[in-house]
Formats: structure tokens, C-alpha cells, sequence
């Protein structure tokens, strides 16, 4: 703000300045709805000092720019971290602030004319008014934001501390209660967690709901929906993810199961990272069987491997042939028809393989117990 010094004209306001402070007081009741109420207490306290002393600073400005611009900004900046601190908007106070500068102005200039000043004096000091009100304005419009960046901080603390406490191994009762009453969160029956990559919480935070939590922990981001069976959840998911990322949707469980839900998630995430499906939301209930088999991968090999030797005596063209009649054969519980539509091959085609196939598997085909250890090494080799 660029005022020259004109203590002459100091000199004619600072009489007049109890009388307009006075006035603006009660004008902000009248004017400006959130301020129309007793001003005692704290917050009388705080508006009475901030007119007060936004007068004084005023003066002393017009006195002397030099010395007196550097202080007095933590009140401003105060008022406004209030303003964010009781839930209101920054409405009011630039209201207030308005007004305060009109009601200035136009006793500024009563005590300007009746003190002798020159209409250029008292252009000037009506210029300096206005910028002056748009230096508060600005200073409260930081304390705001520096309030709304400390209360995002501190939920975002909050949240942090709720999410680890939901997951962790066994889960405290009363940690979970004490970090989710910090939040006022209320867990709901059942629950959700999506897990991705770390710098996926951007975008992810902007599909979840008011009441579903998300903190990003060490290296990844966790997401607690609180109402798993809303309609659409996999598509809004979708929607978040970025060429290449994928997120794992655990299964829906009590609160107290919120880390079996994690680990299904992250398994869910890892067999979309490595190919077992496309899908840029990999839901675990639907590749149950899957997960199971990730579980023990060294198990499942050595099934696989059991299962399927025979193949190995067929040329590589040949087991992959048969490996893929045996596995849609087993899909389709033995119909030679739509085994042959889903292979787009001739039905005699299908029969001469499955021939090829007990030739070398024997009764596993006709055993319950042969065909699911069959299916379940398919899978494991899927």
C-alpha cells in the first residue's frame, strides 16, 4: 500500500476516531446478519479491537507510511483464522470490512472539510481508505487459509491415525473408537478397502463419499468405503485410475476385519498388476479362487506341475493345444459343442483332443477329485 505522509492530515482524524468506531460498531449489527448479536465475550472482544485498532493503524500510516505498515497485521490475520476456526465464511468479515471503509470515509471527510483540508488531501485520504480495506481484506483472506491448511493438516492426521487403527493386527477396540470419535466417524456395519498406488490420492479422494476415509500410508493409498454395496462404487473407482495403475477393492467385512479386507485388496491389486485380468479395478470377490491359490505360490506350482506332467510329453504346439481344450472343457462341464464354438474349431476336432487328453490323464477326467485338482492347476497357470 503507497501512502505519502500527511501528518496534517492525521492530526484531523485521530479526534474523530472513538466517534467512528462508535458508529461502524453499530452499524455491523445492522448490516451484516452474522454480526447481529451481543458483541460480548471473545468475539465482541475481537471485533471492538480489530475496528479500534484498524482505525489507529490507519492514522498512523497516513503519519508516517515508513514505520507503521509493518505492524499490527497479526490482528487481521487473526480475525480471519477466526472466521474459518467458528465455521463461517470470509463473507461477513469482507462485508464488515466494507462497510467499516464507508462509514470512514464519510466521517473522514466531515472532519477533513471542518479541519481545513485541501480536496486534493482529501481525495488522497479517500484513495488510502479503499486500498487500505483491500490490504485487511487480504490479510484475513491468508489467516483463513492458513486455518483452512491446518484444520486439512490436522483431519488429515486425524485420518491417518483412524486408518491405522482399523487395520491393524489384532485392531485395538478402544484406539478405533478413540481415533474415529476424533473424526466424528461413526464405522458403519461393514466396510470396504481399496488400496493403490501412492500418488493415485488425488484423484481417488475426488470419487469416494463424505463418509469413506483415505490416507496415503508409506507407499500406498488406502481408501475406507463405508458403504461397499452403493451402486456404481467399481465404475467411480474406475474413473480414478490413471493409464497403467490399478487399484484392489477388498471384500466388504465387519470394522474388526478392516485389515483381511486390506490384504484381499492388495492381493486383488498384485493380479492386476501382473496380467490376470485387465481391469483397472480388481474387486477381490470376484477372483476368490485366484487369491486362494496366491496364498502359497510355491504350492500351487508344485500342483500345477503334478497335475499337468503329462502334458509335457507333447510337443510345446501340442500342450498348448490340448491345455486349452482341457480348459474350456472343464468350463463348459464337458459340452463338445460349445467347447468347439468357444475353441472356433470342428466338434470332431474337440473329440479327437479329449481322446489325445485320457490317453494321457487317464481317469482324472472322470474323477470329481482328478477334474478339481485339473481346474485348480489351470488356474494357477492362468
Amino acid at each position: 500500500m503507497q501512502v505519502e505522509s500527511n501528518p496534517r492530515a492525521a492530526a484531523v482524524l485521530r479526534p474523530v476516531l472513538p466517534a467512528i468506531s462508535a458508529e461502524i460498531m453499530a452499524a455491523l449489527r445492522e448490516e451484516v446478519p452474522e454480526y447481529d448479536r451481543p458483541l460480548r465475550g471473545p468475539f465482541g472482544d475481537a471485533v471492538r479491537l480489530g475496528v479500534a485498532q484498524a482505525l489507529e493503524r490507519f492514522a498512523d500510516i497516513v503519519e508516517d507510511p515508513a514505520r507503521s505498515q509493518r505492524i499490527g497485521r497479526e490482528i487481521y490475520v487473526g480475525l480471519g483464522r477466526g472466521e474459518r476456526a467458528s465455521g463461517r465464511s470470509l463473507d461477513a468479515l469482507l462485508s464488515a470490512y466494507r462497510t467499516g471503509a464507508r462509514i470512514a470515509w464519510r466521517r473522514a471527510v466531515e472532519a477533513g472539510v471542518a479541519g481545513g483540508l485541501d480536496p486534493q488531501d482529501l481525495y488522497a485520504l479517500g484513495e488510502a481508505i479503499f486500498a487500505y480495506i483491500d490490504e485487511l481484506s487480504a490479510e484475513s483472506a491468508d489467516g483463513y487459509a492458513q486455518e483452512q491448511s491446518r484444520e486439512a493438516g490436522e483431519r488429515s492426521r486425524r485420518t491417518r491415525a483412524c486408518v491405522r487403527a482399523l487395520l491393524a493386527r489384532p485392531p485395538s477396540e478402544a484406539e478405533v473408537a478413540a481415533t474415529a470419535a476424533e473424526l466424528d466417524w461413526t464405522p458403519p456395519a461393514r466396510l470396504a478397502v481399496v488400496v493403490g498406488p501412492a500418488d493415485a490420492a488425488g484423484a481417488l479422494v475426488a470419487r469416494l463419499q463424505p463418509e469413506d476415509l483415505l490416507a496415503v500410508l508409506d507407499d500406498e493409498v488406502v481408501a475406507v468405503v463405508a458403504d461397499p454395496g452403493a451402486p456404481g462404487l467399481e465404475e467411480r473407482l474406475a474413473a480414478a485410475v490413471r493409464p497403467g495403475d490399478v487399484l484392489g477393492l477388498g471384500s466388504a467385512l465387519p470394522p474388526a476385519e478392516a485389515a483381511a479386507s486390506a490384504g484381499r485388496a492388495r492381493a486383488a491389486r498384485r493380479l492386476g498388476e501382473t496380467g490376470h485380468t485387465d481391469s483397472p479395478v480388481v474387486a477381490a470377490d470376484a477372483h476368490l479362487p485366484a487369491l486362494l491359490l496366491r496364498r502359497d505360490p510355491a504350492l500351487a506350482a508344485d500342483l500345477a506341475a503334478r497335475a499337468l506332467a503329462p502334458l509335457q510329453e507333447e510337443t510345446p504346439a501340442s500342450a498348448q493345444r490340448l491345455t486349452a481344450t482341457l480348459r474350456a472343457w472343464l468350463d463348459h462341464q464337458g459340452r463338445v459343442e460349445t467347447v468347439a464354438r468357444t475353441l472356433e474349431v470342428h466338434p470332431q476336432t474337440v473329440r479327437y483332443r479329449l481322446a489325445r487328453l485320457r490317453e494321457l490323464l487317464g481317469d482324472a477326467l472322470d474323477d470329481p477329485d482328478g477334474r478339481f485338482a485339473l481346474q485348480l492347476a489351470l488356474r494357477a497357470t492362468a
